[in-house]
């Protein structure tokens, strides 16, 4: 028999009635602007001139759209949307906090300054491939991942960006290019289904994906639930994300191998959303599970730093150099993960921040070296300071900040994480901080004296850089000197990023506003 048509049936306990505040768009208006500009740009793949056109506005446009959430995240703090109107935890929640909004707005920043610098260094053929429907792709997934407030939607997230990021390996379908693209594909993709095994084994025991409805269960299933194992395959999948030691081998087997701008997105971008992960979850959701497993990470964390110097300090091609050195950067951010405390978070934020910075701005300055002085090869560089005087001074910055000392952005984060190794009396991780400091230094001088003081072997004279990589380097240099000289107001974010990942109260009052998890 069919029901009366005149009984009202009651949604609010199951549906979002009210009617959304235009604010909370701004949630997921970055993943919106970006696949829907995606989209646009492979209607428009006939038109090759004109997608530099779309896209480095939309860009700009992403920056502001991530500007304005995070002002709006610090004055009223975690925001969430749920799609479909389904109240969380039936509907998919998008839930920023002060950590993600960070992480979104400088990935955003470093975006821009590659799609400025692709002007010069994507050629047509790279257009024709589809290089910037795959960058605003990319976009989508590295902002998905900072902004979901579910596990499953993290992990399809992951796979957006995969997918634009093997586009964008093999732009040109060079050898070495297909030769990396293999070894990034395989590695990343065993990464991928240890992920999503987690996943599953997550949904088994919690019957739930949503971040804040796990982080107010846990403490209930904790005495019959394998979380210890869950933990353990969430972080070997996400250390092989972030290229921690020992899974770090297919990041120098391939980074070196595109485009220089791709490079640099993907070493700014690509290891931090690993890292992301692993603070989000480890962290804020199995903080007694990341406790038990803190001496592993720690151990991991300082072999890292080591091996990665050491790395960079075997190299003669510039490229593989810098492949290294984001590999000795993530275990700096492991650190701070192995410490736990707000202080060592604090300090593994503020070092993704500005690695995300550094690593896209020091491979620009390669792919200008390369430009200027004929190849990557440190043996066949020189003369680059008679050369450009004004692009010596940029290196030089960036140089400093990469070994981590003042008064540049790479020093402040190294001496919190090495005060809160010492607060906690692990002195051995402060001193893998400081050798690797000083063996980062050595490299990079090793590379100042060869490529820029040393004669070149042929006359050369003054050459002009052009604005399409002028313009992002100083972006990106400016950025790492105002975060070094006026530091601050970024490291009051960190301390309070981590805050609200040590004590996620307000996180879960924003997926449910009356405090009852269902």
């Amino acid at each position: 028999m069919a029901a009366p048509t005149s009984t009202i049936t009651d949604l609010s306990a199951a549906m979002v009635t009210a009617p959304m505040p235009l604010a909370n768009w701004l949630v997921i208006a970055p993943v919106a602007l970006c696949i829907t500009l995606g989209a646009v740009l492979l209607m428009m793949r006939g038109s090759l001139r004109l997608q530099a056109q779309v896209a480095i506005p939309g860009l700009a446009v992403l920056v502001l759209l991530d500007a304005a959430l995070l002002a709006k995240v610090m004055a009223h703090g975690p925001m969430t949307m749920v799609m479909g109107r389904w109240l969380p935890p039936f509907g998919i929640a998008f839930t920023v906090d002060l950590f993600g909004a960070l992480m979104a707005l400088t990935a955003a920043i470093a975006a821009l300054a590659g799609g400025l610098y692709a002007l010069k260094d994507v050629t047509e053929s790279g257009r024709r491939y589809g290089f910037f429907p795959f960058l605003l792709l990319l976009m989508a997934g590295v902002s998905g991942a900072f902004l979901t407030g579910d596990v499953f939607n993290l992990y399809v997230w992951f796979e957006v960006l995969l997918i634009s990021s093997f586009g964008m390996l093999i732009l040109g379908s060079e050898r070495g290019q297909i030769d990396g693209a293999m070894k990034y594909a395989v590695l990343n993709l065993i990464g991928t289904t240890l992920f999503l095994i987690s996943v599953g084994i997550v949904y088994a025991v919690f019957g739930t994906l949503n971040m804040a409805d796990i982080a107010a269960r846990v403490e209930s299933v904790r005495d019959t639930a394998p979380l210890m194992t869950l933990s353990a395959l969430l972080l070997l999948a996400f250390a092989m994300k972030a290229a921690a030691f020992p899974v770090n081998f297919w990041l120098p087997a391939s980074y070196h191998t595109p485009r220089i701008v791709v490079s640099a997105l993907f070493a700014g971008l690509l290891t931090k959303v690993g890292v992301y992960a692993l603070i989000r979850i480890m962290v804020m959701l199995l903080p007694v599970e990341r406790e038990q497993l803190s001496l592993l990470i720690a151990a991991t964390g300082a072999a890292t730093i080591i091996i990665g110097a050491l790395g960079a300090l075997a190299q003669d091609d510039i490229r593989k150099l810098l492949g290294y050195v984001v590999i000795s950067g993530i275990g700096n951010m492991l650190v701070g993960i192995a410490l736990g405390t707000p202080g060592g978070l604090s300090g593994a934020i503020f070092y993704a921040l500005h690695s995300m910075v550094l690593m896209t701005a020091l491979y620009f300055l390669a792919g200008q070296a390369a430009a200027l002085a004929g190849g990557f090869s440190l043996a066949g560089l020189g003369g680059l300071y008679r050369r450009s005087s004004g692009f010596a001074a940029v290196s030089f910055i960036l140089f400093v900040a990469a070994c981590g000392l003042p008064p540049f952005s790479g020093f402040w984060p190294k001496v919190i994480l090495v005060r809160a190794s010492i607060d906690v009396g692990a002195w051995w991780l402060a001193a893998a901080i400081l050798i690797g400091g000083f063996l980062l230094t050595v490299v990079f001088g090793r590379v100042f004296l060869l490529a820029y003081w040393r004669p070149a072997a042929s006359p050369q004279t003054a050459a002009s850089i052009g604005w399409q990589a002028g313009l992002p380097l100083l972006i990106l240099t400016s950025l790492v000197v105002g975060f070094g000289i006026l530091p601050e107001q970024l490291l009051e974010m960190a301390q309070a990023a981590a805050s609200g990942l040590v004590d996620p109260t307000a996180y879960l009052h924003s997926v449910f506003p009356d405090g009852a998890v269902p």
